[in-house]
Order: structure tokens, then sequence, then C-alpha cells
């Protein structure tokens, strides 16, 4: 149910696992082995070949740095792929943590962009458990991709999927 649209950004308040598009991010941990949150939610339910993907992004590169962006398959979700990315744990924001947030939208727009991929859902990266300031990163968030948008064509939507009301309302002042 959208919340909020705007020509190319919508809102939507609900679970990013049942979301169609081309990809969904993943707000992943640097092992890309699955956690809790978001990350656990798409590993349970894309089933086992995400994970075996992650696997070999391991190998070959061990791991994911905060701020950067891998893709993988999505098994058994509605989205063709998932984009992982590691968002930066908030240590009071001196420590680079808007930037490396901005790199975590930045690189997974990439990211579609270079595989022409049409639509990007986003959930709320870093305000769980590595405690980003829900309302700092939602303006950081709108922000980049707000400006990636003007800048690029694709992806041609980006649709950012809030799990609760906090943050509904939060992107709905920033989209306005």
């Amino acid at each position: 149910m959208p919340a909020a649209t705007s020509d190319r950004i919508q809102l939507l308040k609900g679970d990013i696992t049942n979301v169609t598009a081309d990809a969904i991010v993943n707000a992943a941990n640097s092992s890309l082995l699955g956690g809790g949150g978001v990350d656990g939610a798409i590993h349970r339910a894309g089933g086992p070949a995400i994970l075996q993907e992650c696997r070999q992004i391991v190998a070959r590169q061990g791991g994911c740095a905060t701020g950067e962006a891998v893709m993988t398959t999505a098994g058994n979700l509605p989205a063709r792929f998932v984009i992982h990315t590691v968002g930066p744990v908030w240590n009071g924001g001196h420590r680079g943590e808007p930037e490396l947030l901005a790199n975590c939208y930045l690189n997974s727009l990439r990211l579609a962009r270079e595989r022409g991929l049409n639509t990007i859902a986003f959930p709320n990266i870093s305000t769980g458990v590595y405690g980003y300031p829900k309302a700092q990163a939602a303006a950081v968030a709108v922000k980049t991709v707000r400006d990636f948008l003007a800048q690029n064509s694709l992806p041609q939507q980006v649709i950012f999927v809030v799990f609760d009301e906090e943050n509904l309302r939060l992107y709905e002042q920033e989209l306005a």
C-alpha cells in the first residue's frame, strides 16, 4: 500500500521480503552470512540460494566492507536480485557514519544501474541494532537517492520500505 509517492520515489510501509522489484536491498553484516532484523528475514524468506551465493562472494573477496554493496540471486523472493550492503554502526556521527551510510545507497544504486535494473527497494539501513538515529538515517537516504536519480535514468523507480510508523512519518517528512 503506497504511503507516499513522487515521480521516481515511492514510500511503502510493510515487509521488504514481499516487495516485487528488480532488486531489494539487504542491510547485511560484513560476513554476508545472515543475521538478525532485515538480513535474517531476507535470508529466511529467500531460501538457501542467497546464502550459497553469499558464501561464493566471501570466498572470492572476503565479505563486504561497510558502505560497499554486492548482488546475489533473490532465491524464493518476489524480487529478481538482492543487493547486500553493509551499513555503519553508529558511534556518535564523528567516524564518517553519514558518508558510509550514503555509500550504501550510492553503491546499491550503481549496481542496479550497471545491471540495467528498473526498480530497487531499500529498507532502513543501520537503524536497527547498528543504532543509527532514524531521523538522520532517513535524511541521508532521501538526499542520496534524490541526488543520484537527478543524474541517472536507472533505476527508474526507488521504493523506500519502512517497517514501522515512526520511520513512515520520518520518510514522509523528508519526501515532502
